[in-house]
């Protein structure tokens, strides 16, 4: 597959219309759909449903549509990476982060070398764990900053020396919000929401005991501002991490006996980083050796 055509049937597929999909292409509608057709018959697959006045994409055309723009915004990085001057360190980072606070730390880092190389840019990506994992192996992401407990053999890292604290996010007119810390029985009377990510559902189960036959866990989240959301509304509490953030007329509570993990900056074992990715880790590793 062509990256040229790979453009066309994601412009054809934003559109909707071949014919305003070839003018913004600047190429003839019969040249385009020319093009679509080659490309339907190289997959062996049909992409599009069509009509007189609109194209739809089938189940196949959108599995394409996934996949096409993970390989055009690869194809565009390694263009980018592969274009850098050697006489002075530029091109991008894409760095991959969950909603934590050794994010603060990694943008002190991000700023302590932008300072010494201001020609570099950053590409941030906000997500889970797993979400991170996935684009590190795409190879879209350069780092990504993964909060314990995260399967990291297939990865080197760096352990950031901040504690992620576990809570609930409550509404400050709960009867939650005026304790110290909330314990397993505080909560079971409540409905939860919960972390997505597998390995850190089962530490909270584990945190539970005995209790965890007795949650009612309401809703599954990955980003804990929408989270907040749904607790505003009255939905349930989030059991979540603490941020250095506040939501409006909500409260953060410690979990008693406390649960606490750190997080990692990890990268692709064995990868060729780009000069500007490769500079960053070495800046990283000498700065988070000054700081154990």
């Amino acid at each position: 597959m062509e990256i040229r055509l790979l453009k066309y049937f994601l412009m054809t597929a934003r559109e909707e219309n071949i014919t305003r999909a070839a003018q913004l292409l600047h190429v003839t509608q019969p040249t385009l759909s020319r093009q679509l057709m080659q490309l339907e018959e190289e997959l062996g697959v049909q992409l599009f449903h069509r009509s007189n006045h609109s194209i739809v994409l089938t189940e196949d055309g959108m599995l394409l549509k996934r996949r096409a723009q993970e390989l055009i915004d690869l194809a565009d990085k390694t263009v980018r990476e592969l274009s850098q001057r050697e006489e002075i360190l530029n091109g991008e980072i894409a760095v991959g982060s969950g909603e934590l606070r050794s994010m603060g730390l990694l943008s002190e880092l991000l700023a302590g070398f932008h300072q010494e190389h201001p020609q570099v840019c950053y590409d941030i990506y906000s997500g889970n764990a797993d979400n991170i994992k996935e684009r590190l192996e795409q190879g879209t992401l350069d780092l990504g900053l993964l909060l314990e407990p995260v399967e990291i053999a297939r990865y080197e890292f760096l352990r950031m020396p901040v504690r992620e604290s576990w809570g609930v996010l409550v509404r400050k007119d709960s009867e939650l919000a005026g304790k110290p810390y909330v314990r397993p029985e505080d909560l079971i009377r409540f409905p939860l929401l919960f972390t997505k990510r597998e390995l850190l559902r089962r530490e909270l189960l584990n945190w539970f005991g005995d209790n965890s036959d007795q949650m009612n866990i309401v809703s599954a989240y990955n980003l804990i501002y929408n989270a907040a959301m749904m607790v505003k509304n009255g939905i349930g509490i989030a059991l979540c991490v603490e941020l250095e953030s506040s939501f409006e007329n909500l409260c953060f509570v410690p979990l008693s006996p406390s649960l606490e993990f750190y997080s990692v900056l990890a990268w692709k074992k064995n990868k060729v980083h780009s000069p500007a990715a490769a500079a960053f880790i070495s800046y990283a590793k000498e700065q988070l050796k000054n700081m154990v």
